[in-house]
């Protein structure tokens, strides 16, 4: 199994605006001009802009901010104008930097156009937002506001920001003040910026785009072992899945125990069990309410049913006895929470869960009731095992009150570290860490995998991979839980069948078995 996936390069590394700072810094260090970096990212952009089609047949308008973000539109502008497009310019502010005012007066002695006045908002001409870029702290005025959302309003598909869309806070992806520019595309300089890959931005962001800069490999390899990675769908391609021995038995390809469900919420254990089989793992077993036990040998044939749930009077699930009943040695993983239901003040977490060597997934109101016991997160510390959380953003919260997320990127790398567990905190753009800080966040967004039950059958598969990978590798690797909830968004954003989670799951199948013969 790959150790270090993707790899750290800049198709996959998200900084904060003070490391792209320090890294163009470290270049003009080097010897590169500030004059030849704004050539080459003027340029880059340009060329993505006139091999995009459909764009720039209306001609194009560069808003001109202040500093070097309003530079390189000026060299975008130019290298459109040399190109025959129809481009004008728009200053609403006094340029600022030197380089910039250089570059609009060549822009003016070439013979491109300077607006007097705020662009015409119903043309069908591209509108290029170059006001302020990397590292913002002022709001947008009420005016150019009000200007762009008319001209996102007429023209959705003809607004593009340069790097960062006006407004946007480049580390967090929450507006600055009143709000952002709303672009189509923004075209990141360099490297992903990592507030622009946060649910908050979305929004805002539109379709996002790296624009290269050429960055050495070894400025590159200056940076931290434990900055965040961006992962696409593409990235499923070089993930080395697990793969056992062609000669192994089920019982050496992973073994799961699944404890689901509820007289409340039976589909919740069903979809978790789907969810574990399609990671191919060689034994499912699990302890299920009564009215789910009582039809599994027509649902679900191949899992193993050790015993029945005991019932609280609110209808949810007592788990507190079953460990007690099962040698948990048999088992790589188990799964522990979808559609368990939520008793107040009911801690059913023992001894033996905790002295579990294998893994252990908590997921839904698994971490509902870990939250509501005496010791809460806490608990994970003391664990034998190794522990993997996937919670949604409300059972984050309940779990761990006191963690800011305003960034969900930053909350889930504080929670790995202080309960000593890999996370994944479910959004659009999941994110992914391990207790050494270790982090992936999915960045590619399909609205598909937003319903109701696929929660349950992630839950399942990675139970089912987590004990897949140890039964091939003898370790559980954090990457092996970012690879699989990638998997599961692509089975999500590709099955051609629909986008609820049955048929999802059976995609999900088909997808890993091609991976893990």
């Amino acid at each position: 199994m790959i150790l270090n996936w993707p790899q750290p390069d800049s198709e996959h590394l998200m900084v904060s605006s003070e490391q792209m700072q320090n890294i163009e810094k470290k270049m003009f260090s080097m010897g590169l001009p500030v004059e030849a970096l704004m050539e080459k990212v003027g340029i880059g952009i340009s060329s993505w802009i006139l091999d995009s089609q459909g764009l720039i047949e209306n001609g194009a308008v560069v808003l001109v901010g202040p500093g070097h973000n309003g530079g390189d539109g000026l060299v975008v502008a130019r290298e459109l104008y040399m190109a025959g497009v129809d481009i004008s310019i728009w200053c609403p502010f006094p340029l600022k930097k030197e380089l910039t005012q250089k570059h609009f007066d060549y822009a003016i002695h070439m013979g491109i156009k300077n607006l007097e006045h705020k662009p015409d908002t119903n043309s069908h001409s591209l509108w290029i937002e170059a006001l302020f870029g990397l590292g913002q702290s002022r709001s947008i005025s009420d005016e150019i506001l009000h200007l762009l959302n008319l001209k996102k309003k007429f023209s959705p598909d003809k607004l593009i920001s340069i790097d960062v869309p006006a407004g946007l806070n480049s580390d967090s992806g929450n507006i600055i003040s009143n709000s952002s520019c709303t672009a189509s595309f923004t075209l990141s300089l360099g490297l992903f910026k990592a507030g622009l890959i946060q649910d908050s931005a979305i929004d805002f962001v539109g379709d996002l785009e790296r624009v290269d800069i050429g960055i050495p490999d070894c400025i590159l390899a200056d940076l931290p072992e434990t900055q965040p990675l961006r992962i696409s769908f593409d990235d499923l391609s070089t993930f080395d899945w697990p793969k056992p021995g062609k000669s192994k038995s089920k019982y050496h390809r992973g073994r799961v125990l699944v404890v689901a469900g509820s007289e409340k919420y039976r589909g919740a254990s069903s979809l978790a069990l789907s969810g574990a089989l399609a990671s191919g793992a060689g034994s499912v077993s699990a302890f299920l309410p009564c009215s789910v036990s009582s039809t599994l040998w027509s649902t679900h044939p191949e899992v193993l049913l050790l015993g029945d749930l005991n019932t609280f009077e609110d209808g949810s699930s007592d788990f507190s006895k079953v460990f007690n009943e099962v040698d948990l040695n048999r088992f790589d993983s188990i799964l522990l929470g979808p559609g368990l239901g939520n008793p107040e003040e009911k801690d059913c977490f023992g001894v033996d869960l905790q002295n579990f060597k294998g893994l252990l997934i908590l997921d839904a109101d698994g971490i509902n009731r870990l939250s509501i016991t005496p010791k809460g997160w806490k608990w994970l510390n003391d664990r034998k095992g190794p522990t993997w959380l996937t919670p949604h953003l409300d059972e984050f919260k309940r779990l761990f009150p006191f963690i800011d997320c305003s960034c969900p990127l930053k909350a889930g790398i504080e929670a790995a570290k202080i309960c000593s567990s890999s996370v994944l905190l479910k959004s659009a753009h999941s994110v992914i860490s391990d207790p050494d800080g270790k982090t992936w966040q999915i960045g590619q967004v399909n609205s598909s995998v937003a319903r109701i039950g696929l929660g349950d059958v992630l839950a399942g598969f990675v139970s089912g991979m987590g004990a897949f990978g140890f039964a091939s590798t003898k370790r559980f690797e954090t990457s092996l839980l970012a690879a699989s909830a990638l998997m599961h968004a692509y089975a999500g954003a590709s099955c051609s069948k629909g986008s609820n989670a049955s048929e999802v799951c059976t995609s999900l199948a088909e997808l890993i078995k091609k991976e893990s013969p």
